[in-house]
């Protein structure tokens, strides 16, 4: 938004903004979406938890409202919430795993403020996938790391997806 009008956090957390908007200490930030390639390979991910969402004992939820800190908060394309969490309006807790798509015009430089607040709320498990070069990342504060065997892994579950086959279906559309 080109120019910032400050919005206070009861009307934020109010009204509904198509796309949704993070909420950065009274200012609205535009997220960038709407090109196929995030909303299909977003599809796939979504797809993939929800087939093992049982065996997993997971819940998923895109683009859901995640409160990092008093008055910021953070809209994950995917987030993965542990089966019995509270199924509240807005999570304020940290989830099992913070999912990123990346738009054509994200940077991950960009994104490591974002990947900072969500392990600063305590979420172990962040991972930021590219559609336009075929990449995956774990994000931390130490920055972005590829997977060396191509899988996607979260430690003590039994969660694990393979980049190639993410990847290998994107391109069939």
């Amino acid at each position: 938004m080109a120019n910032s009008v400050l919005v206070p956090v009861s009307e934020y957390l109010n009204s509904m903004y198509h796309p949704d908007c993070d909420y950065l200490d009274g200012e609205l930030k535009e997220r960038n979406v709407g090109e196929q390639p995030h909303s299909e390979l977003q599809a796939i991910l979504t797809r993939i938890f929800g087939i093992h969402k049982q065996d997993w004992d997971i819940r998923v939820l895109t683009e859901q409202r995640v409160q990092v800190s008093e008055m910021r908060f953070r809209i994950p394309d995917i987030c993965i919430l542990h089966r019995h969490d509270p199924k509240d309006r807005i999570v304020h807790w940290a989830p099992l795993l913070c999912i990123e798509v990346l738009s054509e015009e994200d940077r991950l430089t960009e994104l490591q403020t974002k990947v900072d607040e969500f392990a600063a709320l305590g979420v172990a498990n962040i991972w930021v996938l590219d559609p336009w070069k075929r990449k995956a990342y774990y994000a931390s504060t130490r920055g972005f790391e590829q997977p060396s065997d191509g899988m996607l892994r979260i430690a003590g579950t039994p969660i694990e997806i393979s980049l190639q086959e993410i990847f290998a279906e994107l391109d069939e559309f």
